[in-house]
């Protein structure tokens, strides 16, 4: 039977894992946010600037579905539903369908996120790579401190602190913030996990969307609405 506490060991590498390929995917997202809404925006006067604005929703629409099932299997629970309205027209490449997909509330909040959490994968990617790399290597510090060079400007961790360059203060001390640092990495592992699953859930979902389309649907039909993405029915499986 799994404890707590080797449950949140066994999500660590998972959580970890998600904050590292935060940046690279964060910056994939932020270049495509802004270009995307920026020459949008810039070119709606020629008419050629409503595709370009649909297309970036579209993406940020697809963003929002990876990062919603990265967070749930993290997690191992849904996040609150979601709700897209759905634009009428004949042909997904219809300018009139194009022109109604900009009207949707959430996927302006998909391109929303896409923007604001960047800095919050930067920090995250930062602080995750401090802590565990960090960690290990002043774990490690005795097995390769004797390769450091020493004298004149080069002083450790202790020297610098103290002025004293006792070689066995500093691989004590140096080894003593590894130790901290690793024996706290799973918490902040943790807490910065759930700082992106708080903004996913702030900007990424819409209870009150979800719960009046499911309402006008029921209303419509005389029947209960059909499960939508917004509605999960299959059960969340953990990361591999």
């Amino acid at each position: 039977m799994s404890t707590p506490a080797s449950s949140a060991r066994g999500r660590f590498p998972r959580e970890l894992s998600f904050l590292l390929r935060g940046l690279p995917v964060g910056i994939v997202a932020f270049t495509v946010a802004v270009t995307g809404f920026v020459l949008g925006v810039g070119t709606l006067v020629i008419v050629c600037g409503v595709p370009v604005l649909a297309g970036t929703l579209r993406a940020a629409r697809g963003m929002a579905r990876v990062e919603r099932r990265e967070l749930e299997a993290l997690a191992g629970r849904p996040l609150p539903p979601h709700h897209y309205r759905v634009a009428g027209g004949t042909g997904f490449a219809g300018f009139a369908r194009m022109a109604r997909s900009l009207a949707d509330p959430q996927s302006w909040r998909d391109l929303a996120h896409m923007v604001v959490s960047f800095p919050l994968r930067v920090v995250s990617f930062c602080l995750a790579l401090v802590w565990t790399v960090g960690g290990v290597g002043g774990l490690l510090y005795v097995a390769w401190a004797w390769a450091l060079p020493r004298g004149g400007d080069h002083q450790g961790l202790y020297e610098l602190i103290t002025g004293n360059g006792s070689f066995a203060a500093d691989v004590a001390l140096t080894t003593a913030v590894g130790v901290f640092l690793l024996v706290t990495a799973v918490p902040l592992v943790r807490a910065l996990a759930a700082l992106h699953r708080s903004l996913a859930s702030a900007l990424l979902t819409n209870r009150t969307a979800a719960a009046r389309a499911a309402a006008a649907a029921t209303s419509g039909s005389g029947s209960a609405p059909r499960p939508t993405a917004a509605q999960p029915t299959e059960p969340l499986t953990a990361a591999v």
